[in-house]
């Protein structure tokens, strides 16, 4: 199959190329290579001749029609997009630029390289989209999102992501374009680009600063290794049901406290202070505006439909990825200078 996988130089992007590679696919990929972009990220099969690059943005038509035009692929793997949370608080116009616009961009370019071919049954556009699109969830455990779960988005970027997930939806409902969906739970793992919140434990540990919580801790998240993820991208896009969404769950919940703690006890193995443990560098913050409490996916329909379920525990992915941050120090340090890593963001609402 031949893949065109958007914003793949990003961290899920390229974990999609490097994944689609090895198992054999031909993947073109589209990148705008924006500061959260690295082409680094898929060095390890750049020189494949199953793989090819191409530098440009979601929001310029002209070149997308071209892209389509050169590479003709089996289907579309729509990746790129804005994606920091607190980055949308301070500057909402990229998100919707970029999310809103450019998927529409994409949707259309898609629909009408899929129409001059004759509109081929076994092409596939797969949006890849977040569990943020739904809203909060409460306290309680037995209460987690599923596809049917109605959207809720409380930011920015979850807002910019539900209006092209709903753009999605209608362009299958309208021109019959054949569109799979995802909504996945939090992502992390090797590439993490440094300003998220595992890369920023990790990191700010092992330079002896302060360890930012937001709050008092309690935020729940649904851990996802990014690894995991893109096995399940790859199914879906292949196997999926036209015209269907699946949520993509780690079923790995923690509270952000609880996932601090466990990397700080992770790296006292694996690098250990001089004195201490790297909790005593653990500090709470003022929370950011609209944080949500509790992210959960019920991934039930792709277990079902696809037969796919996450291969490790928060646990084992979060000692893979703290070994890779020891282990490549070159990449994470290239990347400390870019704009706003590092700096508290998300404090102007």
């Amino acid at each position: 199959m031949k893949l065109l996988v958007t914003g793949g130089a990003g961290f899920i992007g390229s974990a999609v190329v490097r994944h689609a590679i090895r198992d054999g696919h031909e993947v073109v990929n589209l990148d705008a290579l924006t500061y959260a972009a690295c082409l680094d990220n898929v060095a390890s099969v750049a020189d494949s001749p199953l793989y090819s690059f191409v530098h440009a943005d979601i929001r310029d038509r002209a070149a997308l029609d071209a892209v389509f035009a050169e590479h003709a692929p089996d289907a579309v793997m729509h990746l790129a997009a804005e994606s920091h949370v607190d980055r949308s608080i301070d500057g909402p116009g990229d998100f919707i630029e970029t999310n809103i616009t450019g998927t529409y961009n994409m949707l259309e370019a898609a629909r009408s390289f899929w129409s001059a071919r004759g509109k081929p049954e076994d092409f596939r556009f797969h949006h890849i989209s977040t569990d943020e699109v739904f809203g909060s969830l409460p306290a309680d455990k037995s209460v987690k999102f599923t596809e049917a779960t109605p959207y809720d988005p409380r930011s920015p970027y979850s807002a910019s992501k539900a209006g092209s997930d709903h753009l999605v939806r209608a362009w299958f409902e309208t021109y019959g374009l054949p569109v799979v969906l995802t909504n996945c739970s939090n992502n992390y793992g090797p590439y993490h680009f440094p300003e998220k919140l595992v890369p920023v434990i990790i990191l700010g540990a092992l330079a002896g600063k302060p360890l930012p919580i937001y709050g008092d801790g309690s935020n729940v998240r649904d851990w996802l290794y990014v690894e995991d993820h893109a096995e399940a991208l790859l199914l879906v896009v292949q196997e999926g049901q036209v015209g269907r969404s699946y949520n993509i769950g780690g079923e790995n919940e923690r509270t952000n406290l609880e996932l601090v703690k466990t990397l700080c006890a992770i790296l006292d193995g694996l690098r250990p202070r001089s004195a201490g443990s790297y909790a005593d560098q653990i500090t709470f913050v003022t929370d950011r505006p609209g944080h949500d409490a509790r992210y959960a996916i019920d991934p039930s329909r792709i277990r079902a439909e696809l037969g796919w379920r996450p291969s490790v525990t928060v646990e084992e992915g979060l000692t893979r990825t703290v070994q890779w941050y020891l282990d490549n120090e070159a990449w994470w340090r290239a990347l400390q200078d870019r704009a706003g890593v590092g700096e508290r963001l998300g404090v102007k609402a």
